[in-house]
């Protein structure tokens, strides 16, 4: 395992007067990129890396343990379906989402996408699962290779924005009766 420079950043990302690639309102230290090579055990090394980092950063379980399920999906899914030697993961975390991305060397022609499966098969519901517990989720090019990502939205959220209350001015916790 090796760390690596961040994937392939997206220009959309940035703000006004920001470089392409800088995460809008991702706290200092909130990006953390490595490299797998290919190897049947690569998978479970993606969940313990990713598991690791995010408690770390003080993640919630929640989304956590969703995260580890998520990196475990796309990394199969470059494992069984390209010629990679290397993959390369990378999170990236601010208040309000955590977005999973996983790099290829290419080899499959096309995006991937999620396809119908009979009930019976064991295999082929990866990407189902992953548009299941993402808020989004995507593909596109990259050198020679295919970027896969999903969106999370952080655990507790919900919460938060409850408690903030339709003007978005966070509650003190007072009670008025």
């Amino acid at each position: 395992m090796t760390t690596s420079a961040r994937l392939g950043a997206d220009a959309a990302e940035a703000g006004p007067g920001m470089p392409a690639g800088v995460y809008v309102g991702a706290p200092a230290g909130r990006r953390f990129s490595f490299e797998l090579a290919v190897h049947p055990r690569s998978a479970g090394q993606a969940r313990r890396l990713t598991r690791a980092r995010l408690s770390g950063w003080s993640v919630g379980e929640d989304t956590c343990e969703t995260a580890a399920l998520v990196i475990s999906e796309l990394v199969t899914n470059a494992l069984v379906h390209t010629a990679s030697r290397v993959i390369v993961c990378e999170l990236r975390d601010d208040a309000r989402r955590l977005r999973i991305s996983v790099r290829d060397e290419g080899c499959t022609p096309g995006e991937p996408h999620p396809s119908p499966r009979r009930p019976e098969e064991e295999h082929g519901r990866g990407l189902l699962l992953v548009e299941a517990v993402s808020s989004a989720w995507g593909a596109q090019e990259a050198g020679s290779g295919l970027l896969v990502w999903a969106d999370l939205r952080r655990a507790g959220d919900d919460a938060r924005e409850a408690e903030a209350g339709a003007d978005g001015v966070r509650g003190t916790g007072t009670s008025w009766l």
